[in-house]
């Protein structure tokens, strides 16, 4: 059952995120309820498409590159002369974040494991002629627990950087999923759609560039940014080879050199994921 009837015209909402698994999630649910839907990976993809006109509800995360999301909501909700609504979804749960949603006049919902009825109770406060329907719509009734951070999938077969990254990564606001080969990082990117993909550019069962055009060539994963990790300064072919787009889908988005000084490797993630801190 969708929440509008045929003759009427869907609010356009408008998803920001950038873990690409809770942007597809929100938006197939949102589309089997009736809603219009676009999406937008990063703060200032948002606040332009809101900029053109037409958006309805804004879904935000705060921590997203280039703008966080409470940047985003407070210049929208102060700027736009069009009603706005803006739900703030993010994994933090501090009382300085809930004042200022408040504040902003922003509806908060923590991701978490009442994710989905506490966002059911945020459109119906929206859109309370639709309360009934939007309840109809199973939205409560998903099983499927939204991550609460941004997500990077870390592909090495030492294990010692794996550990080295990963309490790094973990202080910066980012967790950390782990394969230790090409093919177990490539069904782990299907299943998981991370937002970032870090791979060792020598591994068993295939290189990064044998790893890069699998991703690049499969629907669910062919724009996940890529960042090569190597210990070895590479040839200019295999980095040309790297950053060549695959089927008009982008090759990797930087290589970076293992090193202690985590310094360019999170400047690069800084483009792609929401980092809380810099952890060089």
């Amino acid at each position: 059952m969708t929440v509008f009837e045929p003759n009427e015209t869907p609010p356009l909402i408008l998803i920001a995120d950038d873990d690409p698994s809770i942007v597809r999630l929100l938006a197939d649910r949102f589309s089997l309820m009736g809603f219009k839907v676009e999406t937008a990976s990063n703060g200032r993809q948002a606040l332009r498409r809101v900029r053109q006109g037409g958006v309805d509800a804004l879904i935000v995360d705060i921590q997203m590159p280039e703008l966080d999301g409470l940047a985003v909501s407070a210049y929208l909700l102060e700027h736009v002369k069009r009603p706005l609504h803006v739900i703030v979804a993010t994994g933090r749960r501090d009382a300085e974040t809930i004042e200022t949603c408040d504040s902003m006049g922003a509806l908060y919902v923590r991701k978490g494991a009442k994710f989905w009825k506490d966002l059911e109770s945020a459109l119906v406060e929206i859109y309370p002629a639709k309360a009934e329907r939007i309840r109809q719509s199973g939205l409560r009734s998903t099983g499927i627990a939204v991550p609460k951070r941004a997500r990077v999938l870390l592909v090495d077969d030492d294990p010692d950087v794996e550990s080295f990254l990963r309490s790094r990564l973990d202080r910066c606001g980012i967790d950390t999923l782990y394969a230790a080969d090409a093919a177990q990082g490539y069904l782990m990117a299907c299943k998981e759609e991370p937002a970032v993909i870090i791979s060792d550019y020598s591994m068993p069962k295939g290189d990064a560039q044998y790893f890069l055009t699998r991703l690049r060539t499969t629907p669910a994963t062919k724009d996940i940014p890529f960042i090569v990790l190597t210990g070895r300064e590479l040839s200019g072919a295999n980095k040309l080879g790297l950053y060549r787009s695959i089927g008009g889908r982008s090759g990797a988005a930087q290589i970076v050199r293992k090193s202690a000084d985590t310094g360019e490797l999170f400047g690069a993630l800084q483009e792609f994921c929401g980092l809380q801190a810099s952890m060089a």
